[in-house]
């Protein structure tokens, strides 16, 4: 048995014959001594699975989950160029476990199979369908456990299992179970649902998390986000983030700072710079208010690329808070630095990250805003009051679970590429659909990312 990530021995410990990999000194030790039996190789995985002659019978183990941001460097490109060698390529915002399995996985001899700990990420993340390809094309059976209740409670992100058997074959389909909780198992759930590849790879966009629902309310939302009389937020508006700053300390003023240094008006902008400033599904000027009268950090220093700039703001920019500015990443590769790019007035603005549900509030402020929120402008003008109304519909709230997905901490996340998939049907259609369907799929949903609040 291989354990490409062998950690402090847990896996290698109960097998007879193992060898394990870890990179860790202080680990590789404490497996060596929980594991006497086993080969315990201290270094890099991908280093080793470049070299080394030996072939497995099987594989187990719990993969290191590094974030893309800090999965990177030498390691990074050894890993990618190893999977890339097996026709497998990751983008850029792949996390560290999904390369482990698909080297793992060519190290099996033909037959072999394994288990693992992933992430599950492996239900939704883009990055995780170039494994599942890879399983499929060279498996006989390829089977993810989801789990409902956190195997690691002491960890924000959720944890599925996977296995597959019979290196050397295909298949066709994906075996996908769902549990509430974990309990000790010698082989892997015999009740499981057959999924098409297919149908995993068109209707639901390389997805796992949408066979959590009822096949019912799959069937009913399939219906209607290919009934003529449903469109795509995209298609109604264009959804993009807001302005990055480089230095949001800097930029963002309060009005006692914007008054002590006497910043013309004209160069500053009421914005909105979090998510949890929006309440309700408006945003007034009574709102904004009482933000200024609370002295709050919501005055945004906009200065137009080609504008004279005053005396006063040159004051402003050079003080020592603005020379670190300056030198920040975001504001060093722009001409000039202190011009901030994209600050627009989109008509709605759209939460980023949400608890309950994804919040889209209209702009009567006039505000711009930062990129923890999303700003929406509507291609056609006059239809903000209808979409604001669906909005508010339980489908709706549905199809931001199915295109959004969720992050540690209960929180729903839609990146603008998502958003632009939620399905907005007519109203006609909406009094047509079955209201249980729907309620009790966006309760298991919102279970699954563990907001169970609603």
């Amino acid at each position: 048995m291989l354990d490409p990530s062998c950690g402090d021995g847990q896996f290698i410990a109960g097998h007879p014959n193992a060898v394990g990999i870890e990179q860790d000194p202080y680990a590789a030790r404490q497996a060596m001594d929980r594991a006497p039996g086993a080969l315990v190789h201290e270094g890099d995985f991908f280093s080793w699975a470049s070299n080394t002659s030996e072939r497995f019978e099987c594989a187990a183990g719990n993969p290191p989950f590094i974030r893309y941001q800090t999965f990177k460097g030498e390691l990074r490109d050894r890993a990618l160029a190893f999977c890339s060698r097996l026709g497998v390529r990751f983008s850029g915002l792949a996390s560290s476990w999904a390369p482990f399995l698909v080297a793992t996985a060519a190290l099996l001899r033909r037959g072999g199979r394994m288990a693992f700990v992933v992430p599950a990420e492996i239900g939704h993340a883009p990055y995780s369908a170039p494994l599942l390809e890879y399983l499929l094309a060279n498996f006989a059976v390829v089977h993810i456990v989801a789990i409902r209740e956190k195997l690691f409670p002491e960890l924000s992100e959720d944890c599925w299992l996977m296995y597959a058997e019979g290196h050397g074959a295909s298949t066709n389909e994906i075996r996908f179970t769902a549990l509430d909780a974990f309990s000790e198992m010698s082989a892997p759930p015999r009740q499981f649902q057959n999924i098409p590849a297919d149908v995993w790879r068109t209707t639901w966009k390389r997805r796992l998390r949408p066979f959590l629902m009822t096949s019912e309310a799959r069937l009913l939302y399939q219906e209607i986000v290919e009934h003529r009389g449903t469109h795509r937020f995209g298609e109604l508006a264009t959804i993009g983030i807001g302005y990055v700053t480089g230095a949001n300390d800097f930029f963002h003023l309060r009005p006692s700072d914007a008054h002590q240094w006497r910043i013309p008006k004209d160069f500053l902008r009421p914005t909105v710079r979090k998510g949890a400033s929006l309440r309700g599904d408006r945003l007034t000027t009574a709102v904004v208010d009482k933000w200024r009268k609370d002295d709050e950090q919501v005055l945004l220093l906009h200065i137009p690329k080609h504008e004279r700039v005053p005396r006063a703001v040159e004051r402003y920019l050079d003080t020592e808070a603005g020379q670190l500015a300056r030198e920040a990443y975001k504001c060093r590769v722009r001409e000039p630095w202190y011009s901030v790019p994209d600050v627009q007035v989109p008509d709605f603005f759209l939460s980023y990250m949400s608890g309950v549900q994804a919040n889209l509030v209209v702009n009567e402020a006039s505000c711009t805003c930062s990129n923890s929120v999303h700003g929406v402008h509507l291609k056609r003008k006059g239809g903000g009051a209808t979409l604001l109304e669906s909005w508010s519909t339980e489908f709706v709230k549905l199809s931001s679970e199915i295109e959004g997905h969720p992050l540690g901490g209960g929180m729903l996340k839609l990146e603008p590429r998502e958003a632009k998939e939620i399905a907005i049907p007519s109203k006609s259609i909406l009094q047509r659909i079955s209201k249980p369907v729907v309620e009790d799929a966006l309760s298991t949903l919102r279970k699954w990312r563990h907001y169970d609040s609603a």
